[in-house]
């Protein structure tokens, strides 16, 4: 799955172009940089990968959903519908710039379920932040409609699903704004950046000056560049943008291992009868970095878990209904809320709901669901025994 896994010659290059100049900065030092601009190009290079008109990077995915939110005024008050399960950066952005997270229902496309959306509109509705998990889509045409008959906003966490598509688009290209993350276990890796990916000039020129302390970057002299609005220091180096210069020139590679040998692994779990799996609403834009699967019961998939960690195989599979990072059944810290520093109170109000509120339906999802993350390094012989490892697992516990 992860870039990092086809480290190569590709990537020293594009780092020693920037350590032999010692010119770290994305901005200024024209003279000493000798002609490097990583993170100039790699933006370049994004725009014309994924089809957007711009592209303004950043240092995580987590300030790249930050930027998005800041650029499309999000603010305080305003309400962000987002998934019960996603990562942890997703509410921690919609938090960082004042706004109320209110999240809802998956279903077993493991995003947002645009039933559970429309329920959670209130007249504070300020954005739907539908979040591609594990390398799939969410119903964007759903998802669309809903923000077009009420007027919201359409901002994609895309950070999961680099490269996918979505009926010929690809993620991250079809709201307002999307973002992606380039850390070390992302598709693309930067080691650590992201990106916040628009069509909408305003958009991005408030983006460009928002990560770099309100700069208009209009000038020659980077200290005579007036601020037009406060902003805070999210800049991407040009370390990072050289390795993921690198790595963005393979990804039609990645994605063509991945989409290999996530169909070798499903043809083999799929002769277990009791095994479904994930569904995809485009299933031809799927980047394949996981394949993610459901049993009949919670109690079956726990016994299976437990029976793949027996056999030392539990490595690679994500059991998310568990996990502390995944799904808000284990995010006790946001629900008590824990903060350091004081929060507005419609915030704590809103996170104090969820010490009481239920998410059954998306318990009956996850509670089912294991993920398989696929490796960029495997052989056919390595996937073909893996699959049959966890058949094994499988029969045994039904057996049981």
């Amino acid at each position: 799955m992860p870039g990092f896994e086809l480290w190569g010659a590709e990537e020293r290059k594009e780092v020693n172009d920037v350590l032999e100049t010692g010119i770290l900065m994305r901005y200024g030092f024209d003279a000493q940089r000798q002609g490097n601009w990583k993170a100039k190009e790699l933006e370049a290079e994004i725009c014309n990968t994924f089809g957007a008109k711009h592209a303004q990077l950043v240092s995580s995915g987590t300030a790249a959903l930050t930027t998005a939110m800041a650029a499309l005024g999000i603010g305080a008050g305003d309400e962000v519908i987002m998934p019960a399960f996603t990562f942890v950066a997703s509410f921690e952005a919609v938090l960082s710039v004042g706004a109320i997270p209110v999240l809802v229902d998956v279903d077993e496309t493991l995003t947002l379920n645009p039933a559970a959306v429309k329920a959670a509109i209130s007249p504070n509705t300020k954005c739907i932040m539908p979040v591609h998990m594990c390398g799939s889509m969410a119903d964007m045409d759903a998802l669309q409609a809903i923000c077009k008959e009420h007027g919201l906003l359409l901002l994609e966490d895309a950070c999961q699903s680099i490269g996918a598509s979505y009926k010929g688009k690809k993620l991250g290209t079809i709201g307002d704004a999307g973002t992606f993350s380039f850390d070390f276990v992302k598709t693309i890796t930067c080691g650590e950046g992201g990106v916040v990916m628009t069509n909408n000039e305003d958009t991005y020129i408030k983006c460009d000056g928002y990560q770099d302390h309100g700069h208009d970057h209009l000038g020659v002299d980077r200290g005579a560049d007036l601020h037009p609005f406060v902003g805070y220091n999210f800049r991407i180096s040009e370390l990072h943008a050289a390795v993921g210069l690198a790595q963005i020139r393979k990804l039609d590679q990645f994605l063509e291992i991945q989409k290999k040998n996530h169909a070798h692994l499903k043809s083999i779990l799929e002769q277990v009868p009791e095994i479904t799996f994930r569904v995809v609403p485009d299933p031809a834009g799927d980047s394949c970095t996981f394949i993610s699967w459901f049993l009949p019961s919670a109690e079956i998939t726990q016994a299976v878990v437990e029976e793949l960690k027996a056999q030392g195989i539990l490595g690679g599979n994500f059991y998310w209904y568990n996990n502390n990072w995944h799904y808000i059944r284990k995010w006790d810290h946001l629900r008590n809320p824990d903060f350091l520093n004081k929060q507005p109170e419609a915030i704590v109000a809103q996170l104090k709901k969820y010490t009481v509120d239920a998410f059954p339906a998306s318990d009956a999802v996850m509670g089912r669901c294991i993920s398989t993350a696929i490796s960029l390094l495997w052989t056919e012989e390595q996937v073909q025994e893996k699959g049959e490892k966890i058949v094994t697992a499988v029969k045994k516990v039904l057996a049981s």
